[in-house]
């Protein structure tokens, strides 16, 4: 199998980092360190990473071309952003 770089192998290892950083330094939310929250977080984002890399599985089984595959997930990111920021 080839190795493709795409926008959501980019997502995941964003969200492994953020991850493994709430594991060792915790969670700081308004100037107050929360220290029960930092596993909790942690896990949180390991799970997106998890449904990310499967996502981005699925979109290349469905756009076997490169540019495709690309434009899709940027896509998909874009509505992601768009549906969280209707949403906040």
């Amino acid at each position: 199998m080839k190795f493709r770089i795409t926008p959501l192998n980019f997502a995941s290892a964003f969200f492994l980092i953020v991850a493994v950083y709430s594991w060792v330094y915790g969670i700081q939310v308004s100037g107050t360190h929360i220290k029960g929250m930092g596993n909790t977080l942690g896990w949180i984002f390991l799970l997106f990473a998890v449904v990310v890399s499967f996502m981005d599985i699925m979109f290349r089984n469905f756009f076997p071309e490169t540019k495709k595959v690309w434009i899709v997930e940027l896509s998909f990111i874009t509505l992601a952003a768009i549906i969280f920021l209707l949403v906040k």
